[in-house]
């Protein structure tokens, strides 16, 4: 038996770490991390299931135990790299399986180089019926900001460097945890934009909430001050409103699935069917037509 190779290394975690901290450390703005822990409230509030053992995995900061608190469940252990009860990296989580009832992580799957794996060891540690909610930005964040500078930087350089670390794709996250072992995968997006007096606000933020790039083939070189004064003018001829302010768009991408048991709703098995697809459309025809 080998052993399954090693995932591609795409993000300087080390670096997110200690960007991370120095982000808390200096009351990092949490405005995304507010939002998507509301988001938890809500989807936990229509899950009528008490979860006695839950993790919050990854979320900087207390926003997505709070919300489990709110929802009237106990507070969960809080793991991540940056403090809580546990210091954990999610790439390589230490607990027994079958831990948890509920595993929740907001805002910071997105770093992880394999996350695969990662749902994979989530998926481990559910308990039966156990529940995983999480949130991650969606490729759709920043759009503007990547064309600006993508563009700026073309123009003066002659070509372009990556500053804007990736973000999922929505559409990629329910074969993932359906290779993971979930069952009743769900993904959905919260998409929205915010609205800045100029696109050097918007950096501004992200620099201070750590969510600088960390790639580990980032550009070399830092933002040169001619690209970054152009990239400043192209936002804001492109996306500007007619008050002068510039959108930045955002998605949270959604995903759920439950630790598989046999109370779960399945789906049929092929040759059960009690009708014929030919005769059930017969049936569901209009009188006018028969």
């Amino acid at each position: 038996m080998t052993d399954r190779p090693a995932p591609p290394r795409i993000f300087d975690r080390a670096l997110l770490h200690r960007r991370l901290r120095r982000a808390l450390a200096a009351g990092a703005p949490d405005f995304l991390l507010a939002r998507a822990a509301d988001d938890l409230l809500d989807r936990l509030l229509t899950v009528k299931r008490d979860f006695p053992r839950a993790l919050d995995l990854g979320a900087p900061g207390e926003h997505f135990a709070q919300a489990i608190v709110a929802s009237g469940r106990r507070a969960p252990l809080r793991a991540n790299a940056l403090g809580g009860d546990v210091i954990v990296d999610e790439e390589a989580l230490p607990f027994a399986p079958a831990s948890f009832d509920l595993v929740v992580s907001g805002m910071s799957l997105q770093w992880v180089n394999d996350l695969p794996g990662v749902f994979a060891q989530v998926r481990r540690i559910l308990a039966p019926d156990g529940l995983f909610l999480a949130c991650l930005p969606g490729g759709a964040s920043l759009v503007e900001l990547r064309i600006a500078l993508a563009q700026a930087e073309e123009e003066i350089t002659g070509g372009a460097s990556p500053r804007v670390s990736p973000f999922v794709d929505v559409r990629d996250m329910g074969g993932l945890l359906q290779r993971a072992g979930f069952a009743l995968p769900v993904a959905d997006v919260d998409s929205f934009a915010l609205r800045y007096d100029s696109v050097l606000g918007l950096m501004r933020d992200l620099r201070a909430m750590g969510a600088a790039n960390v790639l580990v083939k980032r550009a070399s070189r830092p933002l040169r001050r001619d690209v970054l004064a152009r990239a400043a003018a192209i936002y804001a001829e492109r996306f500007s409103d007619p008050d002068g302010r510039v959108r930045a768009s955002f998605e949270i991408v959604w995903i759920s699935g439950w630790a598989p048991h046999e109370s779960q709703q399945q789906p049929a098995k092929p040759g059960s069917a009690t009708m014929r697809l030919e005769d059930a459309m017969k049936a569901a025809r209009p009188i006018s037509e028969k």
